[in-house]
């Protein structure tokens, strides 16, 4: 009452805070009640400004009603009691208890303060006659303008017919499920799927694709929260890198990821599918290969070794020449593969594109450089090792690199092996299509290919590889 205290009508039902705790109100006079060194009304004043009856709140639970009747003042308890709202020094100077204190402020908001010292922000409300509770925080983490705003929006929900409890339980189901279902989350998922029927390679390139220019963009994103632009704005940095395939490649990768979502539930559309005609067009070409004519100067130029290769790169080169497998199967070959006695080679199912074991049989050229790795290299795991790391495979751009230092960038790759052979072995060696066509391990496209997929040719390959081998021998002989 000393500072901000205030008398005020009785119709207007305010509150008046006093610091002191009195009692026994019935029998004092507000005289009594208005006791300080400078008194701040008196009777005399009161009747002059024609107030006949108000409220004093004496302390947050007890308010006195005072009321002057022919010149008396009489006052007595209210049988209900009037709270006055916290504030924040009484929030924050609440003293710890034995047991559990409760400060209330108004509209069921209290503070808790517990014997331990900490101070929780508790709602309470009655949801189908039946007391609940709410938590909204710890004070002063959450301050009481927060708490109030909380307890403000709980009672909206509360005259919208929506239990506040069971809103957060499912606000919180809600973000559980956004986190558990990101866009790497799934994707990771979808890629583990998928692996079962990819060769090793496939999957490898695959995940890192998606780990150095997908992720970074959208890994985080919940992926029911990914729109078309977010989408674009990762294949934009792809095309930006000068790699339109690569960024078209991504957008297919992305559109059946999701698709995957939407299958499983946690995606409703495909925003893929609104990207088309957003990327830049790519023509689509074959790998780089040399015609027949062209195959001498090559082979010339791979003998003179003017681009100082190492050896090993320069065999490897030589026996993709001689065997005309992908790339990928040949610098992740291992020794075990290897039957010198029986000449073949059996690379494995996972290994292969199709998912099938494949055959390549052997000439004596092609078994002469086995095993002069064998006595250079030792008889490790990996027919070619990394240079830097042996225990890994020889990189997929060593070939590459290779065959650009020997001045063929652009004319050559190392897959342009195969057209090479499949159009010299038909035109100069005089094989059928379908024997060269079942050595390179092409996919049936039709019932007769797959009748002739299920037919080895075995014998007829055996004698294709060597006579092969013998027409790039006479090359060189030509060339020497």
């Amino acid at each position: 009452m000393r500072r901000g205290g205030r008398v005020v009508e009785g119709a207007r039902l305010e509150s008046v805070y006093m610091p002191k705790a009195y009692q026994g109100f019935e029998s004092l006079s507000l005289r009594h009640i208005l006791i300080f060194p400078r008194p701040l009304l008196s009777k005399k004043s009161l009747i002059a400004k024609g107030i006949l009856s108000f409220f004093i709140q004496v302390c947050p639970t007890l308010s006195v009603y005072i009321r002057i009747k022919r010149g008396h003042i009489r006052g007595h308890k209210l049988n209900q009691h009037l709270q006055m709202p916290l504030n924040d020094t009484q929030c924050r100077n609440a003293k710890p208890q034995e047991k559990a204190k409760k400060l209330s402020d108004s509209g069921g908001l209290y503070l808790e303060v517990m014997p331990t010292g900490s101070k929780y922000w508790r709602f309470k409300y009655r949801w189908h006659g039946k007391e609940k509770r709410l938590a909204f925080g710890v004070y002063p983490e959450v301050t009481l303008a927060e708490a109030r705003e909380k307890r403000d929006k709980a009672r909206k929900l509360l005259s919208n017919g929506v239990d506040p409890s069971l809103e957060r339980k499912q606000a919180r189901h809600q973000s559980k499920m956004n986190t558990d279902n990101t866009f790497e989350v799934i994707a990771r998922e979808w890629h583990e799927m998928q692996s079962a029927k990819w060769i090793k390679n496939t999957s490898d390139y695959t995940l890192r694709r998606l780990e150095n220019d997908i992720f970074p963009v959208l890994g985080a994103y919940p992926i029911k929260d990914i729109a078309a632009p977010l989408l674009l704005t990762a294949l934009r940095a792809i095309e930006r890198r000068g790699a339109h395939e690569m960024a078209h490649r991504a957008l297919q990768v992305c559109g059946q990821i999701l698709r995957y979502a939407i299958a499983t539930g946690r995606a409703e559309r495909n925003v893929a599918a609104d990207l088309k005609g957003a990327l830049r067009p790519v023509k689509h070409t074959h790998f780089a290969a040399l015609d027949a004519k062209e195959l001498p100067e090559f082979i010339k130029t791979l003998e003179q070794n003017d681009a100082r290769l190492f050896l090993h790169t320069r065999y490897a080169i030589r026996l993709l020449m001689l065997t005309f497998v992908r790339t990928s199967e040949l610098i992740n070959a291992k020794w075990d593969e290897f039957d010198f006695e029986k000449k073949l080679w059996v690379i494995p199912p996972e290994r292969m594109k199709m998912r099938k074991s494949h055959v390549v049989p052997l000439s004596r050229q092609s078994l002469a450089i086995l095993e002069n790795i064998k006595q250079s290299m030792g008889y490790g795991v990996n027919v070619f090792p990394n240079q830097v790391e042996p225990r890994r495979c020889m990189s997929n751009n060593t070939i590459l690199k290779a065959i650009e230092r020997l001045g063929y960038k652009g004319q050559m790759t190392g897959h342009g092996f195969r057209a090479l052979a499949m159009s010299t072995i038909k035109e100069q060696l005089g094989y059928r299509h379908e024997v060269v066509d079942r050595q390179l391990a092409h996919a049936p496209r039709t019932k007769v290919d797959a009748a002739y997929d299920r037919a080895q040719f075995l014998d007829e390959r055996t004698k294709m590889m060597q006579e092969w081998a013998d027409y790039l021998d006479s090359i060189v002989f030509k060339n020497n």
